[in-house]
């Protein structure tokens, strides 16, 4: 209250708060000292919608220049500061003067970054933002950084954010199949540690995309049949340290995603999977396969 007033009408202290620091956020003084670019987020944070709009000249030039910072914890910040502005101001204050543009492209060129943290923070913000600003041109460099991404925090942090892109493209998804295609099947590959976070969030992707695109499943069945079932046996047969309830979650994840396949190509994968339990004779993949069978019995 003492910042924002008790009301829309009342002016509370954050204008004075800001016109103390306003010297001390120039190009040249932010960094003097380490305190002020604290100040400014702890302030920053503590106005919400709808006050904040009436405050953007003030905080946007300030949270632009420290996310435009060589050091990552200050881009960090930066980007923090950018998230809660688009939050908290209505788009159409955030479209006028074309600053939504200039937010996008700032956020945009962190994407270049093989900082986890800050990818992570830049993608979630981008979310938000997006209404506003192009999704596809985002979604094509993720993927393009996806595809050959070896380190294991950023594949995490990508896989755990590329369900929430596809679901805001919807059908339009369909532009981007053959990249993301290659990024699904690299990701269900490779296991990524006990949490299996980068393939449980790209068996979601995977999930959204058929049930987004799914005229265009029955061509990539094979390809991401052999992908599920590698994946599926690898889980089955695996004696490491993944936990049970991990375990639980692939192959229900990985199950769904069979059911949808099975779906969109009128049956194809019930007969594919039968084919595969009549023809080996492998106790274990007897037993896979008839624990898959079983779920499209049910």
């Amino acid at each position: 209250e003492f910042l924002r007033g008790r009301n829309e009408e009342e002016e509370g202290g954050f204008a004075a708060v800001m016109g103390l620091l306003r010297p001390r956020l120039g190009k040249d003084t932010w960094k003097r000292n380490p305190a002020t670019k604290h100040i400014f987020s702890w302030t920053l944070l503590h106005i919400t919608r709808p006050w904040l709009s009436q405050h953007l000249e003030r905080v946007l030039p300030a949270s632009l220049l420290i996310s435009d910072d060589f050091r990552e914890e200050n881009k960090v910040l930066g980007v923090h500061c950018l998230h809660h502005i688009v939050l908290n101001v209505p788009g159409a204050d955030l479209c006028q003067f074309n600053r939504a543009q200039v937010v996008y492209h700032a956020l945009y060129n962190h994407l270049y970054s093989r900082e986890a943290p800050l990818i992570q923070a830049v993608l979630l913000c981008l979310l938000d933002l997006l209404p506003t600003s192009p999704c596809d041109e985002v979604l094509q460099l993720v993927l393009t950084h996806m595809e050959p991404e070896h380190r294991l925090a950023l594949r995490r942090v990508y896989a755990k954010t590329l369900p929430a892109f596809v679901q805001r493209l919807g059908i339009l998804i369909a532009r981007h199949l053959k990249r993301l295609e290659r990024v699904i099947l690299g990701y269900l590959e490779v296991s990524d540690g006990p949490e299996e976070e980068a393939r449980l969030g790209i068996l979601e992707t995977l999930q959204c995309t058929i049930e987004h695109a799914w005229p265009r499943m029955p061509c990539r069945l094979p390809v991401l049949l052999k992908a599920l079932l590698k994946m599926i046996w690898d889980v089955h047969t695996d004696q490491g340290s993944t936990p049970e309830p991990v375990r639980a979650a692939l192959l229900q994840r990985a199950t769904k995603c069979l059911i949808l396949l099975d779906r969109c190509s009128e049956g194809q994968v019930k007969i594919l999977l039968e084919g595969v339990y009549s023809c080996c004779e492998e106790n274990r993949v007897h037993e896979c396969m008839a624990m898959l069978i079983l779920v499209f019995v049910q």
